[in-house]
């Protein structure tokens, strides 16, 4: 008689196991953890932007109630602690390498944006060593700052002495000779200047650490809030602190949200690890959340000149670009690959264009530094591509789905010119369908009852791709990588059948426990709760790249599924002995292995228990025990699609926009749990509209102080700002080159909806003679549109200088 069939966990929207105890309170994230002897860090800040240290006058603060030590730059300097370093190597146009200033871990000799670290506070309490870090008396002699991200080479500052015209690089990638000839035969050109404006990532949890120092093997232990435990060991050991691994244990527990801001090695890291030695005393440090806004690595700051050339019958010809990139003050983790490596190539975006350029400066500003954020690179690209098309459309006359329509990729695998190979994907099908879902048809009675009661309405369009799970390890290693691109998946069986994976990968709210439990519990047919699923722990698990760019499933979930193999495999082995029988005839599914055609089995667990206690085993091939595990390094990026509709409504009189539709339909390959893809799409259109509509750090254009420093004065969305979304997965193409056939969800959402909603901004107020207008759109930004419009400004909707989302105003005719 049959085993009666388990239902498959594998696309099932199984409800997440971690949630219980992040709904009921006992999640334990960094700042919950107390040590024996614990004490408390605190860092005195850069009041200026620019400015040289002349002195630091620490005794009164070390004489201070509580205070247990005290420590500068020149402190760690005398210990030869090392730098920041710098993930990721670009080369200029002209072969030199890029510069790669010193990034101090406490400042040396200057302070190069406001909140850089000056001094670090070690005392019994939090407030002991607030009250002793007011004492610290630094004479700093302030400099002119360099913020606007545009006027940085021509700058007369320099931020870092030994970095002319503060460039970092000058990059190129693709065929300028071809571009340039296919613009010389278009029949029309659209042209756009695009400002992609800077973010403040915002994790609900701020950033945390707690280190500490054992005296007894010369160790040291750091919980931190991070995304990666393993790079973030391996950085600070080998780069920084010149640590053997096995000295250095990194914990991540519970982490509450990073969207790229936590993949990065941080100052506080290293200061509190190093300095938890000097007071053998485990140290703490929670950064309040004015210290988040002033030093996490802030997203996006590019300032873009973009233009499309296309053909009489709409078709593309070519796309030229050049941006400046703010890196900020120093160059974070991986800051240098996010506007070339993950923005340039994909410029292509769904379509068949036949010649790209693209040239990117990153620049030095004294701001705070600049790398990953959510979607990192990809919903740069993305924007400049919607937003030019969405425009030409406009400038031709021609329906924007339709010249899309025109324009796709229609064969695969399809390589295109800026260096990608996409395997697979159709195009046409998310667009009709969110055209559908959208009511699109419908869409001109709705403008004309909205202008019946005063309002303009709008719709606009975005259909994005996605390069995700970053890879491979070779070809990445030539293009400057400094660290490896694969993954780590463990499966240990236990005697009883139970089963505990250790993945490399990490999460910070995707779901992880759930997902890999799924995939894992699915394959071996056992219950969901036999699977425990452990991460970020350098400890406990094997060497891993962590969680970033979408990959957890679809490189994280690859090594698991090889893992798996290797148990299935052996398994299988073990069975065929206690069936007598032979490894080819043993059939598996189940939970069940089966010798095939006949009723004689055994269980998963029956195995699993003879594998540890073998009586009956075939010791003379199989070492006892079932535990695998298994490296994997993904052959191409996968490429998530989608086809984003945005349906907004204007008031006139005051600029408000409301999004009254909104709808999403992702092609994201195979589906292991269908509301954890909801879940994740829902927030990135969330995070995406927040940039559209109301996010910007805006520094003084002169001093260089953050104006936007607090929740006050950044405008993040609220639920009432955002509709219901309507989203809904395609029957997608599955990637070609990982068993699971995954792509990635977690960042489709930021990618798609900014260019959605500006287009339908744009069309909302095009009746006015509107052709741009730049992120945030905020009510204030578009009544003054809208204000300029009514007065026949023939410069209306004209994009701003260049640089301008660093100047001190977000007002004036200079941001429409």
């Amino acid at each position: 008689m049959n085993a009666p069939e388990t239902p498959r966990l594998v696309g099932a929207s199984v409800k997440r196991k971690e949630d219980y105890r992040y709904l009921t309170g006992i999640g334990q994230y960094t700042d919950d953890i107390v040590q024996p002897q614990q004490s408390y860090g605190y860092f005195v800040r850069s009041p200026y932007a620019h400015a040289r240290i002349r002195s630091i006058d620490t005794r009164e603060a070390m004489a201070s109630p509580g205070v247990i030590g005290v420590f500068t730059g020149e402190d760690m300097a005398a210990d030869k602690v090392g730098g920041l370093p710098c993930g990721w190597l670009i080369h200029s146009i002209d072969g030199s390498p890029m510069k790669e200033p010193p990034h101090p871990v406490l400042a040396q000799g200057k302070v190069r944006h406001v909140g850089d670290q000056v001094a670090l506070v070690v005392a019994e309490t939090l407030q002991q060593a607030r009250d002793a870090a007011e004492k610290i008396e630094v004479d700093y002699e302030e400099l002119p700052a360099v913020v606007r991200t545009a006027d940085a080479t021509s700058a007369a500052t320099l931020v870092h002495d030994d970095v002319p015209a503060n460039t970092c690089y000058v990059w190129g990638h693709g065929d300028r000779a071809a571009t340039d000839a296919a613009f010389a035969k278009a029949a029309h050109v659209t042209t756009l200047e695009i400002v992609n404006n800077r973010l403040v990532p915002n994790a609900i949890e701020p950033r945390a650490v707690n280190a500490s120092y054992n005296r007894q093997d010369d160790s040291y232990t750091l919980y931190v809030a991070s995304q990666n435990p393993h790079v973030e060991r391996l950085l600070m050991g080998a780069f920084v602190l010149g640590l053997p691994e096995s000295r250095l244990r990194v914990i991540a527990p519970d982490v509450g949200g990073g969207f790229g801001s936590k993949i990065f090695l941080y100052p506080e890291d290293v200061a509190l690890t190093w300095a938890s030695k000097k007071v053998k005393r485990p140290i703490k440090w929670t950064a309040e959340r004015s210290e988040s806004f002033l030093t996490d690595a802030h997203g996006r700051d590019h300032v873009t000149r973009a233009e499309l050339a296309l053909g009489a019958d709409g078709k593309f010809l070519a796309m030229r670009v050049h941006t400046t990139a703010n890196m900020g003050a120093y160059l974070s983790t991986f800051a240098s690959s996010v506007p070339t490596i993950l923005y340039a190539t994909l410029l292509a975006g769904q379509y068949a264009t036949p010649a790209i350029y693209a040239e990117v400066t990153a620049v030095f500003t004294n701001t705070a530094p600049v790398d990953a954020y959510r979607g990192a690179g990809r919903p740069e690209a993305t924007y400049v591509v919607e937003r030019l098309v969405e425009t030409a459309a406009r400038e031709l006359g021609i329906d924007p789905a339709e010249l899309r329509r025109r324009n796709f990729i229609r064969s695969f695998p399809y390589a295109t010119p800026v260096g990608l190979t996409y395997d697979t994907g159709d195009y046409e099908p998310c667009l009709r369908r969110a055209q559908e879902l959208a009511d699109v048809a419908g869409f001109p009675a709705r403008r004309d009852e909205a202008q019946r009661r005063g309002k303009l309405r709008g719709l606009g369009y975005s259909c994005y791709i996605e390069a995700c799970g970053l890879a491979p390890s070779n070809i990445a290693g030539a293009l400057g990588a400094r660290a490896g691109l694969f993954e780590v998946g463990e499966i240990r069986v236990h005697p009883t059948g139970t089963v505990t994976v250790f993945t490399g990968s990490h999460s910070h709210g995707q779901g992880h426990e759930t997902t890999f439990a799924q995939v894992v519990a699915d394959r071996l047919g056992i219950p969901l709760d036999a699977v425990e699923v452990v991460h970020g722990d350098t400890g406990r698990v094997p060497f891993g790249m962590g969680t970033y760019g979408s990959r957890s499933l679809a490189v994280g979930g690859s090594a698991i599924v090889k893992a798996l193999d290797k148990i299935e495999a052996k398994a299988r082995q073990i069975a065929a002995h206690l069936l007598e029988a032979s490894a080819d005839d043993i059939e598996f599914s189940n939970g069940v292995f089966r010798v095939a055609g006949t009723d004689r089995s055994k269980t998963f667990g029956e195995v699993a228990l003879s594998a540890y206690v073998p009586h009956n085993y075939p010791l003379e091939r199989l070492e006892p025990g079932l535990n695998e595990n298994a490296f994997y390094d993904p052959t191409n990026f996968t490429y998530p699609s989608g086809a984003y509709v945005c349906e907004v409504e204007v008031d006139p009189d005051t600029g408000e926009t409301q999004v009254v539709k909104f709808t999403a339909v992702d092609d994201f390959g195979n589906i292991i749990n269908p509301m954890i893809v909801e879940g994740q799409v829902h927030g990135g259109i969330g995070q995406g509209l927040g940039q559209a509509m109301l996010e910007q750090c805006v520094y003084d254009g002169d001093s260089g102080q953050l104006l936007t420093g607090s929740y006050m004065d950044y405008a993040m969305p609220r639920a009432a700002d955002l509709p219901d979304f309507t989203v809904e997965t395609a029957q997608g193409t599955p990637c070609t080159h990982n068993p699971l056939g995954v792509k990635g969800c977690g960042e489709a959402g930021a990618i798609g909806s900014p260019p959605a909603f500006i287009n339908a901004l744009i069309d909302a107020l095009s009746p006015l003679g509107v052709r741009d207008l730049q992120m945030p759109a905020t009510p204030h930004r578009v009544w003054q549109a809208i204000h300029a419009a009514r007065q026949g400004d023939g410069a209306l909707g004209a994009s701003p200088a260049a640089g301008q989302t660093a100047d001190q105003t977000a007002t004036a005719a200079r941001t429409i």
